[in-house]
């Protein structure tokens, strides 16, 4: 493969390259930040300084507040604020309150000059009074502050940032372990980090990501992306954490909790620092029976731990000059859940082993310094650095047949896996009368060390010898023992077609994997692989405000050298205006994106094939698309979004946005077997339409509450054209013609609704609720009937015999259950003429209008779709509650106070799934009804 340097990749963007590179890098440009100042003084009207003066810092829809006094000059200071709208209020004994609109929404610091009034009446003084409620940025996005993340019910105590944005944002799809999906798309999702772009997974089975008690505040942008993010936009996350600066009194908290499941933790955090520095320290364990989603309601073998340490120091030397640094450590150790099949596995003789014993364990180690520099009243830089690596282990069980399960499993696996990322990022932001201007750069090269072992451990999976009904025969090595035996060899073939009771043919015999049989006596195969992605960035934008219009224009350059080179110009545009009087915003918004390849597993989901025993391994699991090294290209994607934000009173705000994106080479992920590991795999293209609404309630009298909404479409097209896994039974009848099915993550709607109420005889006491309610994700591998062969449909393997005809019973459309265990049947719900299936004991076939589930939505017989009408999991209606009290013992002074809170998951204990059989993520319930109790001491 040819390497080019990025040399050569600039000469052939040179035009752009020299006007970003100029704009960065002249005025010693550096990273991006999610953070500004606002700073002032405050004085009378003859400009006398006012010492002692309240000012406080808030914005009533996200629910952020800072407070702070004014010094000796009258001097006052907010640090670390995020980028938003806010309210300025300021107080002082005999002097008339002053309230003023501020935004920050650029890393140059705002000052506010505050003169106060001699108090004549109890006037308060409004300059540029705002439209508090709605913003005016052409892009669309939620603010989530931690006034509501400290007080929200959550899911996933192991992976609390990805449960705090499926919860409280738009446009976001539920699913098992933490995972999201934005906008329609799996894991195409970033988190800039204080302005470190994490671009990878970070869901519980991937990284570990920062810890919810880091995080001072979020920004979901739902629109399209503005020129400084890419790589992965569907939803971008920018997280402010918290900081130490300014905190002149050590202010913190100590929290212990426990609860079902033996789910216990212990954490503390510590903010410290004075005018010109400060520090942030927060750590945390964990212990659950319950770590990961499970298979089975019933958890079986689920034990899970995670200890988390996360710190910031920031340090001001000069009055021009900030310097930050992350620290982050988080190591998570779990086992891979059971489900019934993987209780007393039995070997090839029928003795029995034991129990499944999978294990995996993560490490994630980050460290980001970054160094923000003050050029002049209008322009500001910043430089900053990371590396950041993940470590991923997988273990097998001590007996490799342990790790077998009918028809999921068919091999035990090991893996040993290191993902770093290093790079540099930097910006310039200048501000001046009607512009607010940004040019940056993003360097980054990703080191991947992949480690994989592998061998068979069912001994049907490459049988040499089949019985007159395709059944495979165990106790042979070689296909030339079968016929002096009376069996046929499995080459291929179909030799008993007449026999109506025949099975589908299995995989032909490999004798490539002979040696890696372990029914058979083999060993493990071991694959190395490694590669170094290497991306460079470069963009320019301008935020021209004029009037009540609002116009973003802007441009980045990617080019992407990994195990294949691309380069895209990508421009970004949106426009919004604002109507003041009614409290109106309009906008409508253009992104082109370059959509990289997932790192997890890409060299081996990418080069692996070409190697004949990986290549084999995959044709018993679901297949290769070639036998030769098919690397990913990234993919390229046209979005387009329109919306509108009204507020309504003085406590209401609705933002409704349409969305339709189209993307050339599609990702998603494949699962091996029933571990966590996954593989990307690479669709054709997709089409992604769909919409997205909120609506807030601020604080009314101690209520305060949000609702959010979406429906999104995600077609995906025909052929897979890259990556390991299965593709779906879905026909293509037509040479170019890409056939669309709805992957496995769509969902028609889902909506979350979170209500607080603090009661009024006691402000510290508190009540809080989330109901979500979902119409489930595609279960494209569920049972459902469509004979029509050349049907886009997915019901061909329950339809049809081994012969291709119609299954039928009486004149009546009879389906195939035998492609599924009994567990699995079990899983999916399955009640056939009133019986309901067993882990032990299911259906071979059952007639389509007797087969039913409460917990998968079976299409009417002949009406299943994989584009119009796929089979989906049922809906779900799911309650959280969480009751609190946040000064428990109500001390004479404020300095020291206790809290206790009382949390409960799926108040109602449905019984529902998150994924079926899944190409992703395999199958899943949704948490059983679980209660914690938490006791923290605050000082």
């Amino acid at each position: 493969m040819q390497h080019l340097t990025f040399g050569h990749l600039r000469r052939h963007f040179r035009a752009l390259g020299t006007l970003l590179f100029a704009a960065v890098f002249a005025l010693t440009a550096a990273a991006q930040s999610n953070s500004g100042t606002v700073s002032g003084t405050v004085t009378d009207s003859t400009g006398a300084a006012i010492p002692g003066a309240s000012l406080k810092l808030f914005n009533a829809v996200s629910g952020y507040s800072q407070a702070t006094t004014s010094d000796a000059q009258g001097h006052f200071q907010f640090p670390n604020v995020p980028f938003h709208g806010y309210s300025l209020n300021a107080a002082s004994t005999g002097f008339q309150t002053f309230s003023r609109a501020v935004s920050v929404d650029s890393a140059v610091g705002v000052t506010i000059p505050i003169t106060l009034s001699i108090a004549t009446s109890s006037e308060t003084i409004t300059v540029d009074a705002p439209m508090d409620l709605v913003e005016s940025d052409p892009t669309s996005h939620t603010d989530i502050d931690r006034s509501l993340i400290s007080h929200m019910p959550i899911e996933s105590a192991s992976s609390e940032l990805s449960a705090i944005v499926t919860q409280a944002s738009p446009g976001v799809a539920a699913d098992s372990n933490g995972m999201m999906h934005g906008l329609g798309d799996h894991a195409e999702n970033s988190f800039s980090i204080d302005g470190q772009p994490i671009t990878d997974q970070q869901s519980k089975v991937f990284s570990n990501s920062v810890p919810a008690a880091a995080v001072q505040s979020l920004e979901v942008i739902e629109g399209a992306p503005p020129a400084e993010y890419g790589d992965k936009t569907s939803l971008v996350v920018k997280a402010t954490t918290r900081s130490g600066q300014g905190v002149t009194t050590p202010t913190g908290e100590i929290n212990a909790s426990y609860g079902s499941f033996g789910s216990s933790s212990v954490g503390f955090d510590l903010s410290y620092g004075g005018k010109n520095w400060g520090n942030f320290i927060a750590a945390s364990g964990l212990n659950t029976a319950r770590f990961l989603d499970s298979p089975e309601f019933t958890v079986l073998h689920d034990q899970g731990n995670e200890t988390n340490l996360f710190d910031r120091i920031d340090v001001q030397p000069g009055i021009n000059d900030t310097l930050h640094f992350n620290v982050q450590y988080t190591r998570s150790w779990f086992q891979t859940p059971n489900d019934f099949e993987n209780l007393g596995v039995q070997d090839q003789n029928g003795n029995t082993l034991g129990n499944t014993d999978q294990r995996s364990r993560i490490e994630t180690v980050n460290f980001s310094p970054s160094w923000t520099h003050t050029i002049s009243s209008t322009a500001v830089s910043n430089l900053g650095f990371y590396v950041r690596r993940d470590s991923y282990n997988y273990y097998p069980s001590h007996n490799p047949l342990l790790d077998f399960a009918p028809s999921q499993q068919q091999e035990s696996v090991a893996q040993q896996r290191s993902l770093m990322n290093t790079g540099a990022h930097g910006d310039i932001s200048y501000v001046k009368g009607i512009h607010n201007a940004k040019a940056g750069f993003m360097y980054e090269q990703t080191f991947l060390r992949e480690n994989l072992q592998t061998g068979l451990t069912d001994p049907g999976a490459n049988a040499p010898c089949l019985d007159s009904d395709n059944n495979p025969v165990n106790g042979y090595t070689s296909t030339t023992q079968c016929s002096s035996a009376g069996y046929f060899a499995n080459n291929g073939t179909n030799y008993n077609a007449a026999n109506p009771n025949a099975s589908a043919l299995p995989t032909p015999f490999a004798p490539v994997l002979l040696g890696y049989d372990f029914t058979r006596g083999g060993s493990y195969y071991s694959w190395h692989g490694r590669a170094d992605v290497k991306q460079l960035a470069l963009y320019a934008q301008d935020q021209i405000t004029a009037g009540p219009w609002q116009i973003n224009f802007g441009v980045r350059g990617d080019f992407y050298n990994g195990l294949t080179i691309q380069r895209q110009a990508e421009p970004r545009t949106g426009l919004s205006y604002t109507i003041k009087k009614t409290g109106t915003v309009l906008r409508i918004s253009y992104a082109r994106t370059q959509e990289t390849p997932f790192n997890e597993n890409l060299v081996l989901s990418s080069t692996g094939c070409a190697d004949a025993v990986i290549y084999a391994v995959f044709n018993v699991t679901g297949g290769c698309t070639s036998n030769t090294a098919t690397p990913f290209n990234p993919g390229f994607r046209n979005e387009f979004h329109a919306g509108i934000s009204q507020s309504i009173g003085s406590h209401f705000v609705f933002t409704g946005e349409y969305l339709w994106k189209y993307t050339h080479n599609a990702y998603d992920f494949s699962v091996f077997g029933t571990t966590p590991i996954t593989f990307p795999i690479e669709w054709h293209n997709s089409k992604i339409p769909g919409y997205a609404i909120s609506f807030a309630m601020t604080d009314w009298k101690g209520i305060s509450g949000q609702f959010n909404a979406s429906s999104v479409a995600a077609r995906f097209f025909s052929p897979q054209i890259g990556g390991v896994g299965a593709v779906p039974a879905s026909a293509s009848t037509t040479a170019n013609v890409y056939t669309p099915f709805r992957i496995d993550h769509d969902e028609r709607f889902n909506e979350t609704t979170h209500v607080q109420y603090n009661m009024p005889f006691r402000k510290s006491l508190w009540y809080g609720v989330n109901f979500r309610y979902d119409s489930g994700l595609v279960a494209g591998a569920a049972p459902c009937y469509n004979a029509n062969a050349s049907a886009n449909t997915d019901c061909l393997g329950f339809s049809l015999d081994a012969n291709g005809n119609p299954l039928t019973q009486g004149g009546q459309p009879l389906i195939n259950l035998s492609r599924l265990t009994a567990d699995q049947q079990f899983q999916a719900g399955l009640v056939c003429n009133g019986v309901k299936a067993t882990p032990t004991a299911g259906f071979d076939q059952c007639l389509s209008s007797q087969l039913t589930s409460n917990l998968i939505k079976i299409p009417a017989s002949g009406t299943e779709d994989a584009d119009k009408s796929p089979t989906r999991i049922a809906p779900r209606a799911l309650f959280d509650m969480a009751m609190g009290d946040d000064d428990l013992f109500h001390f004479h002074h404020d300095r020291y106070k206790f809290s206790a809170r009382v949390t409960a998951i799926n108040v109602t204990n449905k019984y529902a799934l998150y994924n079926f059989l899944s190409t992703f993520s395999g199958t899943h319930y949704v948490t059983p009804r679980s209660v914690t109790g938490e006791l923290a001491f605050h000082f």
